[in-house]
């Protein structure tokens, strides 16, 4: 599933000018990054390309059609067909993990078989392998609110890796993990990406983990679009320019874990 945005703008009821005259074309199985300092409108893209929040202004095409423009349960089947990973998962607290992951397929089974699977899990097999990609398949059965906020995020991770989506996107997904879990986790939504010949757009504060893991990377400033560019012609010029107001640039090499990335000065960078 690719997509296409055109003039696409939105400005909050508080008046928060939060997208711009955004205009993107990602072709089906595309993989690009989304970078840019905090308050920039990454998660607000997001969020429209998910079709799960309506521009203001302009025109969004998923699957060469308007998703605003469908009947309610056309909209649906397609949200399903759409897989948000949060950067902070919107998962009860007391649920399990079996259950939190299980409910990537609740767009896809019926009510029944989804109301069902709340009192004795549908596939648990399912989730604990989605679970062992990322080294939890020992938490299957634990409750939600006794792990981490790098545990979450990869729980959230296995839930759309269970949805199997035909488009994935990821809003800071690594942002309470440490360096390593960081760089293997980025690494497997790629892999994940290219097995499946799915579209993958992944919001990402450390610019070093970009450019290592995706072909394209885009620089949000200010709700518009800087530069769109493939991952080797991203200068350091560029790149302080994007976070001029950070004062230096984001890097995965200074997470602490479970806190969010430090912003640190950049040593000279080898991107172009």
């Amino acid at each position: 599933m690719g997509f296409t945005l055109e003039g696409v703008g939105l400005t909050h009821a508080n008046g928060f000018r939060a997208l711009a005259g955004v205009d993107m074309q990602v072709a089906p199985g595309e993989r690009l990054a989304l970078i840019g300092a905090s308050g920039a409108g990454k998660t607000t893209l997001l969020r429209v390309i998910a079709a799960s929040l309506r521009p203001g202004e302009g025109c969004v095409r998923l699957l060469d059609g308007e998703p605003w423009a469908c009947s309610p349960r056309k909209l649906r089947g397609l949200r399903a067909r759409i897989g948000l990973v949060h950067q902070s998962p919107p998962i009860p607290p007391r649920q399990r993990v079996v259950t939190a992951v299980l409910a990537g397929r609740l767009g896809q089974w019926p009510l029944w078989k989804s109301l069902a699977s709340l009192v004795l899990p549908a596939d648990p097999q399912g989730a604990q392998a989605e679970l062992a990609r990322l080294d939890l398949a020992d938490r299957l059965y634990e409750r939600c609110d006794r792990l981490s906020g790098g545990q979450l995020q990869r729980v959230a991770l296995a839930r759309v890796l269970y949805q199997k989506p035909d488009l994935l996107l990821a809003d800071e997904p690594v942002s309470a993990m440490d360096p390593a879990l960081s760089e293997l986790t980025v690494a497997l939504l790629n892999e994940e990406a290219v097995r499946r010949g799915v579209t993958l757009v992944a919001s990402l504060h450390a610019v070093d983990l970009a450019l290592r893991h995706f072909p394209r990377v885009v620089g949000v400033k200010d709700g518009a679009i800087l530069f769109d560019l493939p991952a080797a012609s991203v200068t350091e010029a560029l790149l302080r320019e994007l976070y001029a107001a950070e004062g230096g640039l984001p890097l995965a090499g200074s997470v602490v874990p479970d806190e969010a990335p430090a912003i640190v000065d950049l040593p000279p960078l080898r991107c172009a």
